[in-house]
């Protein structure tokens, strides 16, 4: 299988890539930088991991540089993993309306084009494609200062599900990952304090294994999941 996924050189996206890699997937992946991890990674696929150096708030360019010059309309894509994001936190009444359309950009707008292109792809192909969107648990459980970003994973969840009736006919499946609170470097910024305060509100009391939910994605874009499409997986420890 053929699966792109963005936001790979890191955290969720690294972890995802490095399990669809040891299960046969050939990855396309995309993120803005190349870290010393995912370097690590390509030299132990060379031939398996292809990596395109590309900021998704260029949503104009997408269609060239990513399906034509890059992956080329020629290679059928399988899957989809729309993880790559960036998190403005603030409260509403210090909402910055620059910072707002740039999270939008990257957080839906991108994925909205990636998911049209793929869909594009599996037409010239006639194959099946399941896309796999990650979502936030604080689109379902409130938090302060996460409005914004919020209301950007929300509006990808009323996508996956549409995307689900419309075009499920044609064997393309779409879901919602519905994240928890994880150590990564988008919740790095919050203190300790703050963080426990989050994990005490799962029925867990800590934060998400990363690797479970890369677990799951590649559940999704998998044939075991064939029967699942339009739904909102929540993997967050029992966020209450």
């Amino acid at each position: 299988m053929n699966i792109l996924i963005t936001g790979i050189s890191k955290g969720l996206g690294l972890e995802t890539s490095e399990l669809l890699l040891k299960n046969g997937c050939t990855v396309y992946g995309i993120s803005r930088t190349k870290t010393e991890e995912l370097n690590e990674l390509m030299l132990k696929y060379p031939n398996e991991l292809k990596w395109l150096q590309y900021d998704l708030g260029d949503i104009e360019r997408i269609r060239q540089i990513i399906f034509k010059d890059w992956i080329g309309l020629n290679t059928p894509i399988h899957g989809l993993v729309n993880n790559a994001a960036i998190a403005y936190d603030d409260i509403i009444t210090n909402l910055n309306l620059d910072l707002l359309e740039k999270m939008y950009r990257v957080n839906v707008f991108a994925p909205m084009m990636l998911t049209k292109f793929v869909i594009r792809q599996m037409l010239i192909h006639k194959e099946s494609c399941s896309i796999v969107h990650l979502s936030s648990i604080s689109v379902h459980t409130g938090y302060k200062g996460l409005s914004m970003y919020a209301s950007t994973k929300g509006a990808l969840e009323a996508f996956s599900k549409n995307t689900a009736r419309e075009w499920g006919e044609i064997g393309v499946r779409s879901n919602c990952l519905v994240a928890g609170f994880m150590e990564t470097e988008m919740s790095s910024a919050l203190s300790d304090n703050q963080k426990n305060r989050i994990y005490q509100r799962t029925s867990l009391k800590k934060p998400v294994d990363l690797n479970s939910v890369a677990e799951t994605i590649l559940f999704l874009v998998s044939n075991k999941a064939k029967s699942i499409t339009g739904q909102n997986i929540h993997v967050d420890n029992g966020t209450i």
